[in-house]
């Protein structure tokens, strides 16, 4: 696209920055050179939440370092931009090179929510590109996904070509370097795919076929070409101390969801909520030493001009050296003005010194995640932390000069009642309790408790995946519960809407029959469903229907340990025997250990991803 036209459309759109690209520390290449490979790096949301993800800009880094390649930012436009683009013919377009991406090598989409899938589509079709992987010809992009939703991409098959399981810092380099030697000959697309895929952290949809029992169950997934691993594993970054992390990250012309340097501590969690996919996921963990993360830090603060540090990992508070890099992070930036902030913390680990001291620069709220609103269903969760732990952390918050706390839930939990629900609101008045007993009595004027719900939603991978999930009207319910018993001043309570957490149950454990549910979904105008304002249940409910598919089946039907899953012929390095004995454990009431102390034989540490990490 030219630069006239570009500005006259621009003109006319909400935000203009999302389409720059010219953002500082962008990456810019010569796209005359004919021997260039072209890799757009997708994220099928807003600009604004693409840009917060660490993992693009992670990869944005990694291989635009080849300087073969030149890897283009792509975010899903908004309405008001979409409009103009299809009313004037205007593909997609890289942000960097304004050009369209119809003709790129590659066009690779991050999976980080499962209700982005018709996003997807709509930026294939908004590039005119094939949205059937089967009407893709030579010289069409190949379409490549990742992420964590990438380890039940069934839902997809039949519109990606390559999947990308695990850490993709070294797999997409491989898999871009036999791009690069195939196209010198240029055979056939299943030539390409059969080449990369025995590529530790690839797998090919098109190389298995699944078939199904009468009861509409899978039977099984199998490999139909010779030669092509019956089980694809995941990719993992062994070494977090020579992992390419950028030095230099994309500063947005406009706010975005998280405008701040992001500084990933480990990866990885060894605590074992069962309701948690990261945290079996992502296993082994493995650390960043404090050298290794201050020369980062340096590095990111000098190129990028942010007066904010976050700590990000999937439990920060474990990280093992967190003294010493938060006595480090107080030391050389506070005088800078440059405030640290938090994730959620957890309740029985957490100094609220650490807290105090890494909040001079601006002290925030804090926000725990006690999950569950009783001992037992805490315990059947696996969270490990008390009442004890929620009284003593928002004591010592209160007597620090905190005057405001978010407390984190999940509603619709396996075996959950309401007395469970009732520990809920009366975790939010214990609280409410300590800051009258900390302050005399007294309660100040901007003293608040956020109290925030979401709805379980079974997931892939974890011991609850056997578990159906509340219905839609069980989960209103239940929310009405909590808004009756919550009704004080000092209270504010959220609570995510049950409609997107239903169809998210439902592609989330879904198989290649959904596949012409979203294309159908799609075709009826259904995009930016993460979004409750753009979201409409009964669209996706004909296309369930035009289908012949249940939505029952998918989301709310418990399933039993015989069953196969349309993912579990992926390795993840945690076992399904691990997984059946965590949830027959969870029916006991029984915690297991956090995994720094005791080995719960998940399998990790004897599988060849995991061997020597954990």
């Amino acid at each position: 696209m030219n630069k006239v036209d570009l500005k006259r459309i621009l003109k006319k759109v909400e935000k203009p920055a999302r389409y720059l690209g010219n953002e500082i520390n962008s990456v810019h290449k010569d796209t005359s050179n004919e021997n260039l490979i072209r890799y757009a790096h997708c994220f099928p949301d807003l600009y604004e939440v693409g840009m917060s993800h660490l993992g693009s800009h992670i990869l944005y880094d990694v291989i635009n370092k080849d300087e073969d390649v030149f890897c283009e930012r792509v975010y899903s436009p908004a309405v008001d931009m979409e409009n103009i683009m299809r009313e004037k013919n205007i593909p997609l377009f890289g942000l960097e090179s304004r050009e369209a991406i119809t003709n790129f090598d590659f066009v690779v989409f991050t999976l980080q929510y499962e209700l982005s899938y018709t996003n997807i589509l709509n930026i294939l079709d908004l590039a005119n590109i094939p949205l059937l992987r089967e009407d893709r010809k030579l010289d069409d992009p190949f379409i490549m996904v990742g992420g964590p939703c990438a380890y039940n991409c069934e839902p997809l098959a039949d519109f990606v070509d390559i999947v990308i399981l695990g850490e993709g810092e070294e797999v997409n380099l491989e898999v871009v370097n036999a791009y690069k030697e195939w196209k010198k000959n240029k055979t056939t697309r299943a030539d390409f795919l059969y080449k990369i895929s025995n590529i530790e952290g690839v797998y090919i949809p098109s190389f298995y076929d699944v078939t199904y029992n009468e009861d509409n169950t899978v039977k099984s997934v199998l490999p139909n070409k010779e030669g092509v691993p019956a089980s694809p594993q995941k990719r993992i970054i062994k070494d977090m101390e020579e992992a390419p992390y950028p030095e230099k990250l994309i500063v947005p012309f406009i706010d975005t969801v998280h405008n701040r340097i992001v500084l990933e501590l480990f990866r990885g969690c060894t605590r074992g909520c069962r309701f948690c996919q990261a945290g079996m996921i992502y296993r082994p963990i493995r650390e960043k030493s404090v050298e290794r993360l201050k020369e980062i830090l340096e590095n990111l603060v000098k190129n990028t001009g942010y007066d904010e540090i976050s700590l990000s990992s999937l439990s920060t508070s474990d990280y093992s050296q967190l003294e010493e890099l938060t006595d480090y992070l107080v030391h050389e930036y506070t005088d800078r003005n440059i405030g640290i902030s938090l994730p959620s913390l957890r309740l029985d680990n957490f100094s609220m010194e650490i807290a105090e001291k890494i909040q001079q620069v601006r002290k925030s709220g804090l926000t725990f995640a006690p999950e569950a609103g009783t001992q037992r269903m805490r315990d059947v969760i696996n969270k490990g932390v008390s009442e004890d732990d929620l009284e003593n952390a928002t004591r010592k918050a209160f007597e620090m000069g905190w005057n405001r706390v978010k407390l984190y839930f999940m509603i619709g939990l396996p075996t959950e009642t309401y007395d469970d629900l009732d520990g809920i609101a009366n975790l939010a008045y214990d609280v409410i309790d300590t800051y009258r007993n900390v302050h005399n009595g007294k309660i100040k004027r901007d003293f608040g408790v956020t109290v925030s719900t979401s709805t379980f939603v079974p997931k892939p991978f974890t011991p609850f995946q056997w578990h159906g999930q509340d219905t839609t009207e069980e989960v209103v319910e239940k929310q009405r519960h909590l808004v009756r018993k919550l009704k004080n001043g000092n209270i504010k309570y959220n609570y995510h809407d049950s409609k997107t957490s239903l169809m998210e149950a439902v592609v989330a454990r879904g198989d290649r029959k959904l596949g012409k549910v979203i294309y159908d979904a799609f075709k009826a105008g259904a995009k930016f469903d993460g979004w409750s304002e753009h979201f409409n249940l009964d669209t996706w409910k004909e296309a369930m229907e035009k289908n012949n598919l249940s939505i029952e089946f998918y989301a709310n039907r418990q399933r039993n340990y015989e069953e196969v899953f349309p993912w579990d012929h992926i390795d993840v390095g945690v076992t399904k025997q691990f997984l059946v004995r965590e949830n027959e454990k969870s029916k006991e009431d029984t915690i297991s250990p956090d995994c720094r102390h005791k080995c719960n034989g998940c399998g990790i540490n004897t599988h060849d991803i995991g061997r020597g990490l954990c």
